[in-house]
């Protein structure tokens, strides 16, 4: 009864966050600051999709970016792999760079993003790299590094910024291979 109790409180607070009162959005943000869980993150993303006040999308990052609780990772990275939230996938990685949640076992699925998405995109990317902990699993900086070579031998243009973004990232990664290379 008291998980009950609180999905209708949480249903509560989804339903505000979906008005059309700036206000009542406001509200039901502060609320998930403390009633939250990896379960509004979707329900979160989807108000962000349709037409929001600006100071409201503003504290909706502001709770994004304030995240502490992992159980959020998988929710966050399933947003950002959706086609569906490709116009507000800027938005959930500037949050993420600015949490204090380590995503390291995402890295490929950010170099893969450096490479396919936006140029901003990308540059959030290169800043969420930047600050991974790690540790970071071989395999995954092996597809990083797969990813990177793709990109470098495919024909067409490469655009100068981007190339020097992925440059860095080429880097940084070389430095978490050398340091998966001392743990062995």
């Amino acid at each position: 009864m008291a998980e009950t109790k609180k999905q209708q409180k949480l249903n509560k607070i989804i339903e505000d966050l979906n008005s059309n009162d700036s206000k009542k959005i406001s509200k039901a943000i502060k609320s998930l600051e403390s009633h939250g869980n990896h379960s509004v993150i979707k329900p979160i993303a989807d108000r962000l999709l349709n037409e929001i006040p600006a100071q409201n999308k503003t504290e909706i990052i502001e709770l994004l970016s304030s995240l502490k609780d992992t159980s959020v990772r998988a929710e966050i990275m399933a947003v950002i792999d959706d086609e569906k939230y490709i116009s507000i996938r800027q938005a959930f990685l500037t949050a993420i760079w600015n949490t204090k949640i380590d995503f390291s076992g995402y890295v490929d699925e950010f170099v893969f993003i450096s490479i396919h998405g936006t140029f901003l995109e990308a540059i959030d990317c290169l800043t969420i790299i930047e600050n991974l902990e790690g540790p970071f699993m071989e395999e995954d900086l092996l597809e990083c590094e797969s990813h990177l070579k793709s990109y470098m031998t495919s024909d067409g243009e490469k655009d100068e910024k981007r190339a020097f973004i992925l440059s860095e990232i080429a880097l940084k990664l070389k430095d978490f291979n050398a340091d998966v290379d001392d743990d062995m």
